[in-house]
């Protein structure tokens, strides 16, 4: 099958981000430390490739403004998407829909669900609506005043972000100056609204699903744990948890998978799981974070139906950590992603295997 593999490289969304910067005339303003946090290193890129390359014809494509026209000259008989994009708060939907226009098969959710899970608000609401516990929270517009019926504490991030990107170590507030320093500063950061969310003291977790509902294979969950970080940090997962206390050359041992809960929890934590990828209408794959709450009962945090997928254990990245303990290789997992999709398509040779393996072509 020939495949068409999507994706932002770091080196790729720098480029954007500059051209982005001189078109907003946001020269001379430095952009966030964390703005590539969501983008792809060569390493990780040529794990895919390899992979999906065991079985397909790969064409590896950045997820630019070339893009469109290079799908569209290729055909592939399927898009394996991973693309983060750069701006506003349907980047991740550019390629899906790109690839409606041009009605080529693609892995992952459509350009809706992405949209709607991007935007924390908006998948919280809905989420709300079926009455699936998430934390309570409200948006703050730039230039508009903070509500002031905050329960404190609370948790503070960029409405539309990924990969920890605006949550920072001091994104707990515990007092009114705490909260209007780090709403204006995610304003001024990321320009972009702020979402503040009641903070959870409980445990943190992070759940895989792979397949499309019904049929949700939902794998072993990982726990964060706190006690791993440093003495004097808030007890979250946060952009320095991620990228700067966890290094591939000294890894910090956050996760624990599978988690220890017992089994009253572990099917609570599963139903909400199951519940939200059937309301927001996940496909093929998905990482889904939750938190308990004082009573020990489990609310979703974030969807995230574009995971991370970094190739080596050392990276700590929570869905291949997941489906190693389900027993997933890493080439298995991506194909089972492409399998996922074929399936929904009808793609009759999603699970061919082709005997050559060194067929990654750059276009």
């Amino acid at each position: 099958m020939k495949i068409a593999f999507l994706y932002s490289s770091k080196n790729g969304v720098a480029s954007s981000l500059n051209e982005h910067c001189l078109r907003e005339k946001r020269e001379e303003d430095d952009p966030p430390p964390d703005w590539l946090a969501e983008c792809d290193s060569d390493e990780t890129l040529l794990a895919i490739e390899q992979a999906l390359g065991e079985r397909h014809d790969v064409f590896p494509i950045e997820a630019d403004e070339d893009a469109y026209n290079r799908l569209k000259k290729l055909r592939p008989d399927l898009v394996f998407n991973i693309a983060e994009r750069l701006v506003g708060p349907s980047r991740e939907s550019h390629i899906p829909t790109i690839c409606e226009i041009l009605n080529i098969p693609y892995t992952g959710s459509d350009p809706l669900t992405l949209g709607i899970c991007l935007d924390k608000s908006r998948a919280k609401e809905i989420l709300s609506f079926h009455k699936i516990p998430t934390p309570a929270f409200c948006v703050v517009e730039p230039g508009r005043p903070i509500p002031e019926k905050i329960t404190l504490p609370a948790i503070v991030k960029p409405l539309y972000e990924g990969s920890s990107k605006g949550i920072r170590n001091d994104s707990v507030v515990t007092n009114g100056d705490e909260l209007e320093a780090r709403v204006r500063e995610v304003h001024a950061l990321y320009r972009e609204p702020a979402i503040v969310e009641r903070f959870l003291r409980g445990r943190e977790f992070t759940v895989g699903v792979l397949g499309n509902p019904p049929n949700l294979e939902i794998l072993p969950i990982v726990e964060i744990d706190h006690s791993r970080l440093p003495a004097d940090a808030n007890p979250i997962y946060s952009y320095e948890a991620k990228w700067v206390w966890d290094r591939p050359e000294q890894p910090l041992e956050i996760f624990r998978c599978p988690a220890q809960v017992d089994d009253r929890l572990k099917a609570k934590i599963e139903s909400i799981v199951r519940r939200a990828c059937e309301v927001l209408r996940i496909r093929d794959w998905c990482r889904l974070d939750i938190r308990l709450d004082e009573r020990g009962e489990p609310n979703i945090l974030e969807i995230n139906p574009l995971p991370g997928i970094l190739p080596n254990p050392e990276d700590n990245s929570c869905l291949p950590e997941a489906a190693r303990t389900a027993g997933y290789s890493y080439s298995a997992l991506l194909h089972r992603v492409v399998e996922e999709a074929g399936a929904r398509y009808g793609i009759k040779n999603a699970k061919r295997k082709h005997p050559r393996r060194d067929c990654v072509q750059r276009i």
